[in-house]
Order: structure tokens, then C-alpha cells, then sequence
């Protein structure tokens, strides 16, 4: 048995085309319009789209099929799931937890958690996660990192200047408008 496309709606036609000929959406779309864009108009088989459009014979056939069960929308990609996640909810919560206390309160030499700081504090807690997972934990929860700050502005130490000292001498000092 030979798989032949469905007829087309009046509506389907129009878009198939535009879709087919698109210069602004995602090559695997684009070509999947083709294939049955030649399937309907010139009615052409599975192995003959694939014999002139270069591709696998159960390529041209799955996609005419998901188009005969889903119409257009069936030629979009489905979302993949990916690797899941290996890390546990206890330390998801561990990640969560770290980042919304005060790195003082740890005895941490820092006044501010930074993505690195983090990860590293966790890692000595025996929590083995990288950075970009840490971030992704915390965007999950709704949690974003504050700006940084600039050297604009008050300091988060009032005693900065004191402890800073003197500035450099072999800095010039700027002269005077006359």
C-alpha cells in the first residue's frame, strides 16, 4: 500500500505554500512543508520525495503520516525531553536554602553570594553541582541574582575608606582649573 497524503482544507493550501517557500522559518520546517507540498500538488510517492528531495524513504513516510494525523501543526518538531535531572530534591532545597542566607552567618569571608561563591560553598557541603544547574535550580524557585554593584554610589562597608588607607602617590594629582 502506497501512503498518500490527505486532501488539503482551502485554508491549508495557502499556508503549506508559504511555508514551503519560507526564507524566515527553520530549515527542518521548511523542508517538511516540501514534502508534502510534493506529496499533494504533484502526487508523488514516499520513495519518490525521497529519491528527489535526498532524504530517507521512512523520514518522507513518518512525516506524511504525522501530517495525515496532526495537519500543519503536525510538522512542527515535539518538544524533547532531555537527560533528566540527577540531582535530588534535598539538594535542590540545600541550593535554595544556601542562596537565600546570609554569607556572614556562615562564617563566610564575603558579604554577598555570587553564582561561583555558591557553588563553591556547596561543594564543600558535599553537594556536586555545577554552576549552570545551580542557576537553573534558583530561576526554577523565581530567585535572580541582584545587580552588581559599581563603584557609584554608597559602599556596603562604612568603614571602607579607613581600611582602604591612603590612595596610591604615583597617581598624579590633577591641577586646579585656573
Amino acid at each position: 500500500m502506497t501512503l498518500r497524503a490527505r486532501a488539503l482544507s482551502g485554508g491549508e493550501a495557502d499556508e503549506l505554500v508559504r511555508m514551503a517557500r519560507s526564507r524566515t522559518l527553520g530549515a527542518g520546517l521548511v523542508r517538511r512543508a516540501q514534502i508534502v507540498q510534493h506529496a499533494v500538488q504533484e502526487g508523488l510517492s514516499a520513495p519518490d520525495i525521497a529519491a528527489r528531495m535526498g532524504l530517507c524513504g521512512a523520514t518522507v513516510r513518518f512525516w506524511l503520516k504525522r501530517f495525515n494525523e496532526r495537519g500543519l501543526q503536525g510538522l512542527e518538531e515535539d518538544m524533547r525531553s532531555g537527560r533528566p535531572p540527577t540531582d535530588t530534591a534535598e539538594e535542590r532545597s540545600a541550593v535554595i536554602k544556601a542562596a537565600l542566607s546570609r554569607p556572614a552567618e556562615l562564617d563566610l569571608p564575603f558579604a554577598s553570594w555570587t553564582l561561583d561563591r555558591l557553588v563553591a560553598s556547596l561543594s564543600a557541603q558535599g553537594i556536586g553541582m555545577r554552576r549552570s544547574r545551580v542557576s537553573e535550580v534558583l530561576l526554577a524557585e523565581g530567585l535572580k541574582w541582584r545587580q552588581e554593584e559599581t563603584w557609584f554610589g554608597a559602599r556596603v562597608d562604612p568603614d571602607f575608606a579607613a581600611k582602604r588607607g591612603p590612595s596610591s602617590s604615583s597617581t598624579p594629582r590633577r591641577r586646579s582649573a585656573a
